[in-house]
């Protein structure tokens, strides 16, 4: 794979995402993951501990065509209240080191009124390019 960040001159530089990626390589889409575990139970009602969750799921299925998080390009975050995301800033950050490192692909958050599963809190999807 061959990646390269898309970072207009003059433009502040993003905190945590990239503006672009530009990547070429086998492309494998992943499908809105959740925070339940994988007997389809929530982890907890904890925004943090269902996106520490939804993010683990995102891997698991990527480590399934043999990515990791550096392979992610694209991410989509919907977010049922972006009050919780947004006092929860710190804590994410430390979740993010975590499972994705230092890695920050083009990233999406996006607040929605209600998720399909109604216990959800959080759902992501990403791109990636092996």
């Amino acid at each position: 794979m061959t990646r390269r960040v898309l970072q207009p001159a003059g433009w502040p530089r993003p905190q945590g995402y990239a503006n672009g990626i530009e990547a070429t390589g086998r492309m494998v889409f992943v499908a809105g993951q959740v925070g339940w575990d994988e007997e389809g139970r929530f982890v907890a009602g904890d925004f943090v501990a269902q996106t520490r969750q939804a993010l683990a799921n995102v891997l698991r299925v990527l480590a399934e065509a043999g990515l990791g998080p550096e392979h992610v390009v694209r991410m989509t975050w919907y977010v049922t209240d972006i009050h919780a995301y947004r006092q929860a800033r710190k804590a994410l950050s430390a979740v993010w080191r975590e499972l994705m490192g230092r890695h920050f692909p083009a990233m999406t958050l996006v607040a929605v009124t209600a998720l399909v599963e109604p216990e959800a809190l959080v759902e992501i999807e990403a791109t990636a390019v092996g």
